[in-house]
């Protein structure tokens, strides 16, 4: 009940912030408008015809879960430039224009360019890609003023259930990714590979991820006590904290061997730098989001090598893109050899989200109405460079669930730490690549 009550108080909010115009209103400013395009790129005057799409997709560009949304950008420039001559859908031939909108890491500040992406410059599909705090509250503007919305990079439970639709399906919102309770099956096992006194230390943060993950119905806690582990749960930590001691001393006192929980980068490199100054070395530390990254576990230096997460994609899936004809294995060179950066998880996500959408709109009676978009997308089954993404199948009538896996961080080659698959209990897409270790400081 208190979930549906801040659900309707917060329509009522947003509602007033973003009042929808007149239909006149609307076409009028369509018609005059300027359109900003993607990625910085100066104001294009742009007459608004029936024969161009636009597309607005919002991403954490900046703050603390860029990381989340950093391969975000790259993808949409190689999809811009296939697009440069149109894209051929049911109803014909049309343009495409690509607005790309920072979240800068902020709930609010997604909501507020969701809104006036939809309000103001008249996208006909919305895309919120990378983490709850950007996913959800677009989500929650396009199902408010009735834009069809995709959306992926959060488990779809924190996108689904705190926004009331646990019970109520949405009419305009669709998610594709994993689930929380393929993640934290993920979890436990990779903790039963290991020799440990079955003890697992839980870390939340105090936000929507960690209320979701820390639930004690749907989140962490119910499988790993069910899989026969022992829980300490101590209070959720304020985001950016520069103190666990509090959690490290509660865990040490009920003897952890293992942590599990979720947190941002820089919350655990925090985290683990105070756990070794302050002597407390478990076996295991499994950590969603932080440790997803190359560079959240280059940034834990030393430390960094045995820590453990789920992983999304690698360039091992045996997927290949309906856009490009790629493999993931393609795909990661590419990045790497453009940005000389380490590939990362996301990269795969960033790339199928535009299969998904460029496969709605080919679908759409008419890509320009945002009804029939949003009846192309309810009937979406595609194969893409990170799996199936089906809605007629799914959990939830608004999601479709992609692959998982248990991965660990060890000493690499070209690149310091190298991600290996060590547990496929969830999905048996292809065998673990080596067995999970103690981590180095556990000796």
């Amino acid at each position: 009940m208190r979930q549906e009550h801040q659900r309707e108080e917060t329509k009522v909010d947003l509602k007033t912030k973003f009042a929808r115009p007149s239909r006149r209103t609307v076409l009028k400013s369509m018609g005059a408008g300027l359109a900003t395009a993607a990625l910085g790129a100066p104001m294009i005057a742009r007459a608004q015809s029936a024969g161009t799409i636009k597309l607005g997709f919002v991403t954490p560009t900046t703050g603390p879960l860029a990381l989340f949304g950093e391969t975000d950008g790259w993808a949409a420039e190689k999809i811009k430039a296939t697009l440069k001559d149109g894209l051929q859908t049911a109803a014909g031939k049309f343009d495409v224009e690509i607005l790309i909108r920072d979240s800068q890491s902020d709930p609010n500040r997604a909501a507020e360019v969701a809104g006036d992406l939809i309000l103001n410059d008249g996208v006909h599909l919305l895309l919120p890609a990378s983490t709850t705090d950007t996913v959800s509250p677009s989500a929650d503007q396009a199902e408010l003023n009735e834009c069809p919305c995709l959306s992926t990079g959060a488990p779809w439970q924190a996108v689904i259930f705190p926004r009331g639709g646990k019970d109520k399906p949405f009419n305009w919102t669709y998610h594709f990714f994993w689930g929380l309770d393929e993640a934290l099956n993920t979890f436990v096992g990779l903790w039963n590979t290991l020799d440990t006194n079955r003890k697992v230390g839980m870390l939340f943060p105090q936000n929507a991820d960690g209320e979701t993950w820390g639930n004690n119905d749907y989140g962490l806690p119910a499988p790993t006590q069910k899989a026969g582990f022992e829980i300490t749960v101590p209070g959720f930590f304020q985001p950016r904290t520069n103190d666990y001691s509090a959690q490290i001393a509660a865990f040490k006192n009920s003897g952890c061997e293992i942590v599990g929980g979720i947190t941002y980068p820089d919350d655990l490199k925090t985290f683990i730098n105070q756990c070794a100054q302050q002597g407390y070395k478990p076996k295991a530390v499994t950590v969603a989001a932080a440790l997803l990254f190359p560079g959240g576990v280059q940034a834990l230096g030393p430390l960094g090598d045995g820590m453990s997460s789920e992983v999304w994609w690698t360039p091992a899936f045996p997927f290949k893109s309906t856009l490009s004809g790629q493999v993931s294995r393609e795909i990661a060179d590419q990045w790497e050899k453009e940005t000389k950066k380490q590939w990362t998880q996301p990269l795969g996500y960033s790339h199928a989200i535009w299969e998904v959408a460029l496969d709605i709109l080919k679908r759409a009676s008419n890509p320009l109405d945002r009804t029939s978009i949003r009846d192309a997308m309810v009937k979406t089954k595609i194969d893409t460079l990170i799996g199936k993404v089906d809605f007629s199948s799914g959990p939830h009538k608004n999601v479709s669930t992609t692959p998982i896996f248990g991965g660990q961080w060890v000493k690499g080659g070209t690149w310091p730490y190298d991600l290996k698959i060590v547990d496929n209990t969830v999905n048996k897409l292809f065998e673990p690549e080596q067995k999970m270790k103690v981590i180095h400081w556990a000796g």
